[in-house]
């Protein structure tokens, strides 16, 4: 049997991530340009294979002061990292359109095994009869991890900038 291919539809997708900020209050920050591919057994995304890649300098937080700083080699370094990278390992069905998705993400040149909880919305048809699935995604990241190390202490104690990212994603696949 062969596999289907799933398109992201961009104009219905959000990748968004969030970062406490001086301990106290979160910011909030998305990649503007992504994709992602799949392929999966059925259009129940049985086995699927899911790969997702982000252009680091689409970043966008708000403030142009502070995404130029995630931009430089501080954090990101987008000039010799231009791509963050996800590959799936495993979908595993947790409950009745719960799923647990694991596989590597690399960001520079650092790859490290992730964790999201996946909530697979269902599958509906568009006016125009094109098959269309939707998913939300949560889960965290420490920044650390993957060389994204920049800090400030604080005088009242603490850090700048978190280590810990939530991340969460809106992302709607159209079958090719």
């Amino acid at each position: 049997m062969s596999k289907l291919n799933w398109n992201l539809d961009a104009a219905h997708s959000e990748v968004n991530f969030k970062v406490k900020h001086m301990m106290i209050t979160n910011v909030n920050g998305k990649f503007t340009k992504f994709d992602v591919k799949a392929t999966s057994d059925n259009e129940h995304f049985e086995n699927p294979e899911i790969e997702f890649t982000a252009q680091t300098a689409s970043i966008d937080t708000g403030s142009e002061q502070r995404d130029q700083h995630l931009k430089s080699a501080d954090f990101f370094d987008v000039e010799q990292f231009p791509d963050l990278h996800f590959k799936s390992k495993s979908f595993k069905k947790i409950a009745e359109g719960e799923y647990q998705l694991e596989g590597d993400m690399k960001i520079k040149d650092v790859v490290k095994p992730v964790s999201f909880k996946i909530e697979h919305s269902g599958l509906h048809k568009d006016p125009w009869g094109n098959m269309k699935a939707g998913f939300s995604l949560e889960g965290k990241i420490n920044r650390k991890d993957f060389g994204l190390s920049w800090n400030a202490a604080l005088e009242s104690g603490g850090v700048l900038v978190s280590e810990d990212v939530k991340l969460n994603a809106e992302i709607q696949m159209a079958k090719a």
